[in-house]
């Protein structure tokens, strides 16, 4: 059984990697976008920035309605980034801080309506849908300002701008 203290050291040294990766966003560039079909750089931000502390409220709610689960909204300022940043990193650490865990043992429900469209244990949903989702957006994010020529951090090592060992 995954415990929630498990994943709160993890949790907090991924929260660095990522307040370093929001912080380099430039904010004259949020509408941009590598493809039409892609988020714009304001959207995917966001979503990275809220993904811990909103899917963990998923998890802990043990269900969501698909239309919620899919919604991107759009940044206009990095200042709304980076606040939406610090409101997630502090739900999700009261949600992970919380002795009460057995939600964990529950399943979690995608709904669409009444209608069930996925069924997991939350435990499994809590490493799919909060943790590998957030890497996954966190590693586009960096495609992202590679692409803009952003100076890329310090992420797990050395990158092409940072290396933390030197």
């Amino acid at each position: 059984m995954m415990m929630t203290s498990s994943l709160l050291s993890e949790f907090e040294q991924e929260c660095l990697s990522t307040q370093n990766l929001l912080d380099v966003i430039p904010e004259d560039r949020l509408n941009w976008q590598p493809h039409e079909k892609a988020m714009t750089l304001g959207q995917l931000a966001l979503h990275v920035a809220t993904i811990p502390g909103r899917n963990l409220g998923f998890a802990v709610d043990t269900q969501v309605q698909v239309e919620v689960i899919v919604q991107h909204p759009e940044a206009n300022s990095k200042e709304m980034i980076l606040t939406a940043f610090a409101k997630s990193i502090s739900s999700a650490k009261q949600i992970l801080s919380n002795p009460s865990d057995s939600w964990l043992e529950k399943d979690w429900k995608l709904m669409n309506g009444q209608g069930l469209i996925a069924n997991m244990p939350c435990a499994s949903f809590v490493r799919a849908f909060v943790f590998n989702h957030w890497y996954h957006h966190r590693g586009e994010l960096t495609s992202y300002l590679r692409a803009l020529n952003c100076k890329i951090p310090s992420v797990y090592g050395p990158t092409a701008d940072v290396n933390p060992f030197q």
